[in-house]
C-alpha cells in the first residue's frame, strides 16, 4: 500500500511539474491541480493508515494512541481540497479573460502563432 501511494504521489508531482513548464495556460492550471493533489496525498499519508481499528477511541478505555489515525491531516486535506477547487475556478476565469483580451492562451501573452 505504501509503495503504491508513494508512486502515485511521485507521478502526480512529476506530471504537475512537467505541465507547469508547458506554454499554454490550461496546461499550467492542470499542472497546478496535479501538484495540489500530490501534496494532499502526501499530507493525508502523514496521518497513518491503521487497518482494522476503530476511528474513535471508546470512552473509558485505555488504548495506545499510536494505533489510531490522526484527524488533523484529514481536516487539513479537506480544507486544501476546497481551497484548491476555488483557486482552480478562479484561474480558469482569469485564463478565459486573458484569452479574450490577447486572442491566445500562451503564458507569455503573445497570442496566436
Amino acid at each position: 500500500m505504501e509503495a503504491i501511494l508513494a508512486l502515485s504521489i511521485g507521478v502526480f508531482a512529476g506530471s504537475g511539474v512537467w505541465l507547469l513548464m508547458r506554454p499554454r495556460t490550461f496546461q499550467v492550471i492542470i499542472g497546478l491541480s496535479l501538484l495540489s493533489y500530490a501534496v494532499n496525498l502526501f499530507i493525508f499519508s502523514m496521518g497513518r493508515f491503521p487497518i482494522g481499528r476503530p476511528p474513535v477511541v471508546p470512552p473509558g478505555t485505555v488504548t495506545d494512541a499510536a494505533s489510531y489515525a490522526d484527524p488533523v491531516p484529514q481536516a487539513l486535506v479537506l480544507t486544501a481540497i476546497v481551497i484548491g477547487f476555488a483557486t482552480t475556478a478562479l484561474f480558469l476565469v482569469v485564463m478565459l479573460a486573458a484569452r479574450g483580451l490577447t486572442g491566445g492562451d500562451h503564458v507569455d501573452g503573445k497570442g496566436r502563432k
